[in-house]
């Protein structure tokens, strides 16, 4: 077949004569070229540019989850959602029961394929003075969590020095504390953080671990985190745990990574006896798995992808339409060349290829400088808002594949009507 195609007469004639030929024209007419290209170069760059902002989002997204590991189940109040304020909250969400401390004890105790089950809270540390040293230098907002020992086993963290908190610091409520690295930064720039004191609303805690770096993850710090004992947080923050808001979330992981799902039936289970439920009634209580919420993303991403598609499909139309144009002017303006060259023997098929190749060389130009304005798009919103993008090699082969294909489709009715002409009329053309 391809030898077929390759022998093809057609193919034959798309030779490097017309190819320069084609360029030679453009080249003529540089204003009517580059006014004809502005679509497809503004559809080229649009999709190159839309294709590296969600292959960067997806990556970025992809490596939050993987961070916090992606066998992680948790149960929380509400469904995951994506920000807005809690009165966007369904109804029967809101009414639902806050999950508890006791809630937790019943996994730990009766779910033998969990490997660690994890309750947290987590207060948004803000305002003048909320984290500062003793010298009065401050933390940039971060997060505080109240946690157990198995939180670096479920959140798939390790330290980077000292310890972590352990039983003993949870039933006697020391005020200890271990940071993340964006906390220590600031705090204790060029010194040792551990043995130092961090004052959190004028309570001292005494640092005794430091958490290893993950990075930055969809525009936000992984590392802008302050963890305390659970119980010295609910003495700190009784607001937290009294609150009416999604006040508990029990991070749990398997034993056996290939269990996941297995664990996640049976903490379910296990969550609706101790919660008392009946079989008719629904789980009141949300779960939250790294698979989901990396699907969830997907989707949300997708959707925006084919929204960009859409008015990049727009443009490129535009441009289609701009290039049939020229080309039926083009083939007007040479009518009286179009009638030479059949008399010097040029077959209809020399004619079409003549302008097709013409139409083709147009689109790819136009879409070899729409791949590089889209790139550098890109490449200026990565740099300027810190926003990930990513250029995969292949949307080079999508932006040149498109123009191409708009170069046949909408070349291909003015190559027919310069090759229907006929040589004596042609040459009679003024």
């Amino acid at each position: 077949m391809f030898k077929a195609i390759r022998n093809s007469p057609f193919l034959h004639a798309l030779g490097r004569e017309n190819v320069l030929f084609a360029f030679r024209a453009i080249v003529s007419q540089k204003l009517r070229s580059f006014l004809t290209l502005l679509g497809i170069v503004a559809g080229v760059a649009t999709v190159i540019a839309m294709v590296s902002f969600v292959a960067g989002f997806n990556e970025a997204v992809t490596g939050a989850f993987s961070a916090f590991g992606t066998t992680l189940v948790q149960f929380q109040k509400y469904e995951p959602r994506f920000g807005g304020p809690p009165g966007l909250i369904p109804e029967d969400q809101r009414r639902r029961r806050d999950l508890t401390l006791e809630d937790a004890a019943a996994l730990k105790r009766l779910a033998t394929l969990a490997g660690a089950v994890s309750p947290e809270r987590y207060y948004q540390a803000s305002g003048t003075g909320a984290v500062k040293n003793r010298q009065g230098t401050e933390a940039n907002g971060p997060t505080i969590g109240g946690v157990v020992p198995d939180y670096l086993t479920a959140n798939n963290s390790t330290l980077e020095d000292g310890r972590f908190i352990s039983e003993t610091d949870l039933t006697h409520g020391a005020h200890v504390c271990v940071i993340g690295w964006d906390v220590a930064k600031p705090l204790f720039p060029g010194r040792d953080p551990i043995g130092q004191e961090v004052l959190v609303g004028g309570v001292a805690l005494r640092v005794i671990g430091v958490l290893e770096k993950k990075g930055s993850q969809m525009g936000g710090s992984a590392d802008n985190l302050m963890l305390i004992p659970l119980t010295v947080f609910d003495e700190m923050f009784p607001q937290i745990k009294n609150g009416r808001g999604d006040t508990l979330h029990i991070a749990t992981v398997p034993r056996d990574p290939e269990q996941v799902h297995e664990m996640t039936d049976q903490e379910v289970a296990i969550l609706r006896a101790h919660r008392g439920l009946k079989a008719h009634q629904p789980n009141d209580f949300a779960i939250r798995t790294s698979e989901e919420g990396l699907q969830t993303f997907q989707q949300v991403t997708g959707g925006v992808t084919m929204a960009m598609v859409l008015i990049a499909a727009i443009a490129l139309l535009v441009g289609g339409v701009g290039i049939m144009n020229i080309m039926l002017v083009s083939v007007t303006e040479r009518t009286r060349e179009i009638g030479v060259r059949k008399a010097l023997g040029a077959t209809r098929k020399d004619i079409a290829a003549q302008f097709l190749v013409e139409a083709v060389a147009l689109t790819c130009t136009g879409g070899a400088v729409g791949i590089a304005a889209g790139f550098g798009i890109a490449f200026l919103v990565r740099y300027a808002f810190d926003f990930p993008a990513a250029a995969p090699l292949w949307s080079v082969v999508l932006g040149f594949g498109i123009s191409t294909a708009i170069g046949l489709g909408f070349g291909l009715w003015p190559a027919m009507k310069a090759a229907a002409q006929d040589p004596i009329d042609a040459l009679r053309y003024e």
